[in-house]
């Protein structure tokens, strides 16, 4: 069967009468200065774009700097080159636009749920009155909405990833950025987290790069799933569209034939990449972080 690849350069042409592009990565590189070494250039100039109301997953081996372009993203790092736009403007400095979620939690875990997730407006000025109302009513939508007076550490790890989810969804930014969001959980509750994003997401259709190391998680959320080269000068390499019907639920996705068939296609690329950076860790060279 025709595998589902388009060029890696396919992703940077945009296409006549397309939605908007939210986020443009044009000819964007990235380097880092490490003491006493060369400067080491973490990511070779790539492009990527992702339309509004995208939702776009990163994979690749470990330590290939999909983390680096999000960051980049959301401008908590300036590229040694290329461009970065946001809804078709230059981004110089933080991304306004973009909502983080990040690997680890960042609950105050001196603040209710409620309160942390309040906290997020309260910093731009949003009375609190209106703040508890707004972040309440997040609460209710991502299930827990008895759960507001509860401390962080009176919350299971799947809890705690759903107030951090409505501290972020809360603002209502335009581009939603996630690194490895539900990586700390069980399988059975990341398959849970990524049914409620979708069933969010589906209300407003955020521009969305979700970066993970879980091929089927990719495959189960998004509607294209790009792949980046082993490091260091990782660039991407490989642009699959996801067409499977929407919606979806996370686990009875798993269940189609096509579903396995994009698995199968996108992982015989992916692999060779993960088996560049095995033998890299084996003989102990350099690894990009």
């Amino acid at each position: 069967m025709e595998t589902a690849l388009r060029r890696p350069d396919a992703a940077a042409a945009p296409i006549a009468g397309a939605a908007p592009l939210a986020v443009a990565l044009d000819e964007v590189s990235i380097s880092f200065a490490i003491k006493g070494r060369p400067l080491f250039k973490a990511v070779a100039p790539t492009s990527l774009h992702v339309k509004e109301g995208e939702f776009v997953a990163i994979v690749g081996p470990t330590g290939c700097g999909k983390s680096t372009l999000l960051n980049a993203t959301a401008g908590l790092l300036r590229p040694a080159g290329g461009t970065v736009s946001i809804f078709g403007e230059t981004l110089e400095g933080l991304n306004d636009k973009a909502g983080y979620l990040f690997q680890q939690d960042a609950l105050m875990p001196w603040k209710t749920a409620l309160d942390n997730v309040a906290i997020a407006l309260e910093i731009n000025g949003v009375r609190r009155a209106e703040a508890l109302a707004q972040a309440q009513d997040w609460l209710r939508k991502v299930g827990l909405g008895r759960f507001g007076d509860r401390y962080p550490h009176q919350l299971s790890g799947g809890q705690r990833k759903r107030v951090g989810l409505a501290q972020v969804l809360v603002r209502h930014p335009k581009i939603l950025l996630m690194d490895e969001p539900f990586g700390p959980l069980d399988a059975q509750t990341r398959q849970i987290m990524g049914t409620l994003l979708l069933n969010l997401w589906a209300q407003d259709r955020k521009a969305v790069l979700f970066v993970t190391h879980d091929l089927e998680e990719a495959i189960a959320l998004s509607d294209r799933v790009v792949i980046m080269a082993a490091g260091p000068e990782s660039r991407i390499i490989g642009d699959f569209p996801i067409d499977l019907a929407r919606p979806r639920d996370t686990a009875d996705i798993r269940l189609d034939p096509r579903f396995h068939q994009l698995h199968r296609d996108i992982w015989n690329q992916l692999k060779s990449e993960v088996a560049k950076t095995y033998e890299e860790t084996t003989y102990g060279e350099d690894m990009p972080s």
